[in-house]
């Protein structure tokens, strides 16, 4: 039967506005915190209890309200940060929609305690689960307190969906750690569980607290292209992740989530950022408000430009420049107008070099990367006619010096492969012959797509082999990534990292996958909990096999490194024990190419 169209309850329409406001706890302590800062907080205190389903306190020393101001904020559609469309253009503020507290008073019991600096007494209102409001006068400091308890206590299909405790705390816990990015001189302190946390002091400017969530390496820039100011301060690039969790990135002091943002980061670093990883950092974006629409998402986590296409170059630019293209260049040389061929034209400074950003802050060469890179060209490979010279003897001696034993088969087992290994070229790749053609082998490819397979074998049986470290490797975690830690330590042990927990966000690695073990062992567990931590999207099955690949990408033999011939020959044979072998490594590059001698034939002319 068909129902006829009526106006919803207020209560009713409240909890489905919470909805898209209020996902998590997390949701509850952004709101509570943003509305801190745009208040004028210096101090924020934030308490949880049970994951924030519990009790969510959130205490600033900002302006505060008078009465008559508290109780319009428990009302919808009220807010003291709009008045006009003009305002509505030119967002300057962290909150601003008027939705966040009658969203949250809607689905907890709710108590908020606040005075102004020129009233004698405070005000106190209580909600109970979006109910009429209860308003008396109170004693208390000058700011606010939002008490959260007994969060989606009236919707209780709401809560069923949320994550364990240590999860859920773990998103607070970064939600704090965005905060304190926003505002250098905010004092903040996490409590979990009547523990305190974590401790955010204030620091002398933006760069000082970046340096909290940025690795060891680390480079800072900051300058302006086209009207957009660009501060960062990123890591080197084997420090990067998988996933883009690790870089924090704000526009206008507002944190998002741009995937194309992302991206123009990770492109600044060029050859040597692998596609899908991205570098740890912080990145601040400034331009004039009114080119920047910040409503375009419930929770204000996304932003759309005006002028998109030139956002994005420019955000190329300055962090292309600052860091220097001879650091980021890999193994092939640029010209100093590397980067000005491939952005689209604009203003050039005279100061700073054709296509240089104004007042960019140059470092070139941060970590002494490009030297590395030409000596590993310079480097002559070793041809075939000079191996074959060499006595039996000599050949079998050749070893790689940065390989692990155990990640090539050993030189004296029977050849398997349709190939034979003829030479290495430009050490990066393997030239090998069959009956048919030639062959062209990418070395890291190859290797990876072993280790892989070998790891996918081991694990499928419960027996990935470990090799243990003579030092554990303290790591330390992001919240997230210590709740993840905590949350799948039985998965993370049959991959074959033996880690534990020995501080609230610190790891110790004590053992790796043996096949593995010219990893960075810190890599490797990173990487794997970037994998876990998408793995609702595609199951977890599939999250640990992403997680597998990865870190037989990190363990394989990688471009540059030098091979012996009964080494390239090693390769060929492992390649030919694939049960499943497509031609590609697990990530989707091609391993090999072949040339037909016929093709050749009619090259040369015969």
């Amino acid at each position: 039967m068909r129902e006829p169209v009526r106006i919803l309850d207020s209560t009713l329409a409240d909890q489905i506005a919470a909805g898209e406001v209020v996902e998590r706890p997390a949701s509850v302590v952004k709101e509570l915190v943003e509305n801190a800062l745009d208040a004028g907080a210096r101090s924020i205190t934030v308490e949880m209890r049970d994951g924030g389903t519990g009790l969510l306190r959130v205490t600033d020393d900002g302006f505060g309200m008078a009465r008559e101001d508290a109780l319009l904020s428990v009302r919808r559609h009220a807010t003291s940060k709009i008045r006009t469309q003009a305002d509505l253009e030119a967002i300057r503020t962290l909150g601003f929609r008027g939705e966040a507290l009658p969203s949250i008073a809607s689905v907890s019991r709710f108590r908020l305690i606040t005075r102004t600096q020129d009233s004698v007494e405070g005000t106190e209102i209580t909600v109970e689960g979006g109910g009429a409001a209860s308003v008396s006068p109170t004693g208390c400091p000058v700011g606010t307190t939002v008490e959260v308890r007994e969060l989606f206590f009236n919707v209780p299909a709401r809560k069923k969906f949320l994550k364990s405790s240590a999860t859920e705390s773990a998103q607070i816990g970064e939600v704090c750690l965005r905060a304190a990015l926003i505002d250098p001189g905010l004092r903040l302190v996490l409590i979990r569980d009547g523990k305190r946390s974590r401790e955010f002091l204030p620091a002398a400017d933006w760069a000082e607290r970046a340096e909290h969530v940025a690795s060891a390496k680390r480079t800072r820039i900051e300058g302006e292209y086209g009207g957009v100011q660009v501060r960062a301060l990123l890591g080197a690039p084997e420090d990067a992740r998988s996933g883009a969790t690790a870089l924090h990135m704000f526009v206008n002091g507002r944190p998002v989530r741009e995937r194309g943002l992302a991206r123009s980061v990770a492109f600044a670093y060029g050859s040597v950022m692998p596609p899908g990883r991205y570098p740890v950092g912080v990145v601040h974006i400034d331009l004039d408000p009114t080119e920047v629409d910040v409503n375009v998402h419930p929770q204000k986590a996304e932003v759309r430009f005006q002028r998109g296409r030139e956002v994005l170059d420019a955000v190329t630019r300055v962090l292309a420049q600052g860091l220097g293209t001879s650091a980021w260049r890999g193994p092939t040389p640029r010209s100093h107008e590397f980067w000005t061929q491939r952005l689209p034209a604009g203003p050039i400074d005279e100061n700073t070099g054709p296509g240089a950003p104004r007042g960019a802050s140059l470092e070139p060469d941060p970590w002494g990367l490009g030297a590395l890179a030409t000596s590993a060209t310079q480097q002559p490979a070793l041809p075939y006619a000079r191996f074959a010279e060499r006595s039996p003897e000599a050949r079998d001696a050749e070893t790689l010096p940065n390989a692990s034993p155990a990640s090539l088969v050993a030189a004296s087992a029977p050849m398997v492969s349709p190939y034979r290994a003829i030479a290495q070229s430009k050490r990066l790749f393997i030239i090998a012959e069959s009956e048919t053609g030639l062959c062209v082998i990418d070395q890291h490819a190859a290797d990876e797509r072993i280790k892989y397979d070998r790891l996918r074998k081991q694990l499928a049986a419960r027996e990935i082999r470990q090799q243990r470290l003579l030092l554990a490797e303290r790591v330390e975690l992001s919240e997230r990534e210590a709740a993840l830690v905590e949350a799948h330590a039985e998965q993370i042990q049959l991959t074959g990292l033996d880690v534990s927990l020995i501080g609230p966000t610190t790891a110790a690695v004590q053992a790796v996958p043996a096949l593995l073990g010219r990893a960075s062992p810190e890599r490797l567990l990173r990487d794997l909990l970037s994998e876990l931590a998408r793995a609702g999207e595609r199951g977890f099955g599939d999250a640990l096999d992403m997680a597998l690949a990865t870190m037989a990408c990190h363990g394989a033999i990688r471009a540059g490194d030098p091979l012996s011939l009964p080494e390239c020959q090693a390769l060929l044979d492992g390649i030919a024990q694939i049960g499943d072998f497509g031609g590609h490594c697990p990530h989707g590059r091609p391993i090999l190419f072949e040339i037909p001698f016929d093709t050749l034939a009619r090259k040369v002319g015969r």
